[in-house]
């Protein structure tokens, strides 16, 4: 009975350093992994480039925003201006109108003054005929 005790005292040993064998073999390839993957240049680089390819797309992007947001307060900005400039060009032509119109309106009520430049400008014609034919 004695020698049967003694494998059966064994056994349990074996079984746990069988387990810790596999135990160890275990966390033996999970660091060989992790150095393979430290070695591995080429993934790397791939996963380096990646990351980089991203942040250019988002800054791309934002810088794409800022863009469409400034262009859009441009054009805001150029169409107030262009309301402000029709509305000043609307009020200095009524203006001019205006202007016309009182001008009509006293050469109807006053036609002395129109006739009295008419005939300034007949007699300046006719000046300016004599004394031509004079030097002639």
């Amino acid at each position: 009975m004695s020698a049967s005790n003694g494998a059966a005292d064994r056994t349990p040993d074996v079984d746990e350093l069988r387990n810790e064998i596999r135990q160890t073999r275990a966390e033996l390839g999970e660091t060989v992994q992790a150095l393979a993957a430290k070695a591995d240049v080429k993934a790397r680089a791939k996963e380096t480039a990646e990351q980089t390819k991203q942040r250019l797309l988002e800054s791309a992007q934002q810088a794409k925003e800022k863009v469409r947001g400034q262009a859009s307060h441009a054009a805001q900005t150029a169409l107030q201006a262009t309301g402000k400039v029709r509305g000043q060009a609307s009020q200095a032509a009524q203006s001019a109108l205006s202007s016309a119109q009182d001008a009509g309106v006293s050469a109807r009520r006053n036609p002395v003054p129109w006739a009295s430049v008419a005939a300034a400008g007949v007699a300046l014609v006719v000046v300016l005929l004599v004394v031509r034919g004079r030097r002639r």
